[in-house]
């Protein structure tokens, strides 16, 4: 939807920019680092900064800035109001007590994975991304899967803005050896990874379709290799297509 600039409040635009300044790179920022990482003026970033603090999202030393644990009701408002993980959560709970495995539904904003809902497990060691976790979308396997479902023009000018980083040695660190991987998605309609991000840790991911095709994220599962890529395939994907399928009815 496009919306007439005149009813656009830009100075709530910058204000956000600056709270997406902070990250675990950067926890903490002085008014001269947040205008740099936010694109503004140390005098408009500083104002930003403490009004963040007089609302209580942040707090400060009188130098350094960093956000208040109030900042997590921003995203969990979108958590407790948004219609789709509410509704993903029993069929991923349902696929963690057949397979044994966790499972999770993510979707992709803008060059991150981003997780929305997480299977409850019995396990001692719960392995996978937590609610609200993001991750470079070339590292995990919902990147690929999601991806799969877009048009060669979108996915041209997507992977040419996406910054390729390495973690592991199996990292797909450029345009080329990450689309032959979102092709494969598409030929198969899954997609299965190793070692992208972790070593020891190989991904399984499925996208999630509406009744009109239109893709809304994906299915995933983060598990150890001590299953051959094979036996991990066999065992999911039949159970994994049935929930997409059940879920493509009524989204």
């Amino acid at each position: 939807m496009e919306i007439d600039r005149q009813n656009i409040i830009e100075g709530l635009g910058k204000g956000l920019r600056v709270i997406e300044a902070f990250d675990d790179e950067f926890p903490r920022l002085t008014a001269s680092e947040a205008a740099v990482r936010a694109d503004l003026s140390r005098t408009a970033a500083r104002r930003y900064l403490l009004s963040l603090v007089h609302f209580g999202y942040a707090e400060t030393d009188g130098k350094r800035f960093w956000l208040a644990p109030r900042i997590l009701r921003l995203g969990q408002s979108y958590l407790s109001a948004a219609r789709l993980p509410r509704l993903v959560q029993p069929f991923i709970q349902r696929l963690a007590n057949e397979c044994g495995e966790n499972f999770n539904f993510s979707v992709l904003d803008g060059h991150e994975v981003v997780y929305l809902a997480r299977s409850q497990s019995n396990r001692m060691v719960s392995i996978g991304f937590s609610v609200g976790a993001r991750v470079p979308a070339h590292v995990v396997t919902p990147g690929a899967a999601i991806l799969s479902t877009w048009g060669a023009a979108e996915l041209q000018t997507w992977v040419e803005q996406h910054e390729f980083s390495a973690f592991t040695a199996t990292t797909p660190t450029d345009a080329e050896s990450f689309l032959r991987e979102v092709h494969a998605a598409r030929d198969q309609g899954y997609w299965v990874a190793e070692q992208h991000l972790n070593t020891g840790l190989r991904g399984f991911a499925m996208p999630v379709k509406t009744r009109k095709g239109e893709c809304v994220g994906a299915i995933g599962s983060t598990m150890t290799m001590q299953l051959s890529r094979e036996e991990v395939v066999a065992r999911l994907l039949p159970r994994v297509a049935e929930v997409v399928q059940t879920l493509r009815q009524v989204l």
